[in-house]
Parts: C-alpha cells; sequence; structure tokens
C-alpha cells in the first residue's frame, strides 16, 4: 500500500503533508501530556521497531502477490490510536529513507492512509463493539481499519488521474480484503497469547 515518490503530484503531496503536520502535532501534544510519558516512550519505540520490521516482510499469498501486514491495527488496539498513529509515522519514515518502501514525498498521504485512517477506524469499531464480544471487536476492527484504508488511497489514486475507478476496484479492493481478514484473525491469536503470556501489556494505558 506504500504510494512511491512520482505518483502523487506535488501539489496534492503538499496538501497530504500539511494535513499530516498537523495531525501529528496535535497527537504529539497528547502524547507529551501523558502521566507515564517514560513508559509511552519505551513502549512506542519498541513498537515502531516492531511495525518497521513485520510490515517490510514480503510474504508469498495464494493471490500471487506478495503481502505485507500493516501491524498498525495491533498497536491501535494495545496502545490507542495517537500513540499508534506516532509509531506509524516514524516507521514510515524509516521505511521510506532505509528499505525503499514508499516516498518522501508521498509520505504525508502514506501517512493519511495506513496511519491516521486506520487508528481512527480501528480504535472506534474496537470501543464501540468490544464490550459485546472482545475477540469479534478485534477482527471487526481490524478489517474496517484495513478497508476504510484501502477506501483511503483508492480515492488518493482517483485524486491522481494515475488509475481509473473500475481498476482500482477490482485489484485493491479484494487484494486488502484477503489481508484484512487474515490479519484479523491474527490480532485476535496474538492479544489471545498475549493474555496468557503477557498479560500486563494489555493494561498499557491507552492514548
Amino acid at each position: 500500500m506504500h504510494l512511491p515518490d512520482g505518483i502523487v503530484p506535488l501539489n496534492q503531496a503538499i496538501v497530504y503533508w500539511i494535513l499530516t503536520f498537523i495531525i501529528i502535532s496535535v497527537f504529539f501534544y497528547k502524547f507529551s501530556s501523558d502521566n507515564n510519558k517514560e513508559k509511552r516512550i519505551v513502549s512506542t519505540a519498541v513498537f515502531t521497531v516492531f511495525v518497521t520490521l513485520l510490515s517490510a516482510l514480503s510474504i508469498p499469498s495464494p493471490l500471487g502477490v506478495p503481502i505485507h501486514f500493516f501491524v498498525i491495527p495491533l498497536v491501535v488496539i494495545l496502545l490507542g490510536p495517537f500513540t499508534a498513529s506516532i509509531v506509524s509515522f516514524v516507521s514510515l519514515i524509516i521505511q521510506a529513507l532505509s528499505l525503499n518502501m514508499g516516498g518522501i514525498t508521498s509520505l504525508g498521504a502514506n501517512f493519511l492512509v495506513m496511519g491516521f485512517i486506520i487508528a481512527v477506524t480501528v480504535h472506534l469499531t474496537y470501543k464501540l463493539l468490544v464490550d459485546l464480544n472482545q475477540q469479534l471487536s478485534i477482527f471487526i476492527a481490524t478489517v474496517i481499519g484495513i478497508m476504510f484504508a484501502t477506501f483511503g488511497q483508492v480515492i488518493i489514486l482517483l485524486l491522481t488521474g494515475a488509475m481509473n475507478f473500475n481498476t482500482l476496484l477490482a485489484t485493491l479492493i479484494p487484494f486488502y480484503l484477503f489481508i484484512s481478514v487474515l490479519e484479523g484473525i491474527l490480532n485476535v491469536l496474538i492479544i489471545n497469547a498475549l493474555k496468557s503470556v503477557k498479560p500486563e501489556l494489555l493494561e498499557i494505558s491507552k492514548i
């Protein structure tokens, strides 16, 4: 889902960067006001490395196209939407600079899709459903978060004029629906495992 440099016209890229700067500024303010700032910084650093490495892994799929997991939905559930957005932003910078994933001019667009949209939709969906059934809420929140991000990328690509709507629907939607279902199942298994092995991770304050 990483958009490389050159896909998004510069005038549009500037708009996405401005939006990203505003969002990150608000999130950093919220982040800095956390009473457990030191623990928050450590957990953010650890999960940034975790997200950077895992989302960079290329995994063969039955669809014939390698898949990359987002991982951000899991971070949203464990640490909260503000922290997950910062994790996403930093990991996208690292991936663009050192792993040739995405780009610098397109970083704003990539963050809005893979950071902000996923963080907000996963958080809201999870909070809405968690009292009914936690495992189901983890799965549904992951799927909805990734699919909303996919629709966000479709809109960005349509605005660039690089691809038409039918092509985007036929290629991106089925592919990322497959990934979202797979990642939703994995997130349920991971959180269930954490309950048994490392329950204190689930008790970290979420912002």
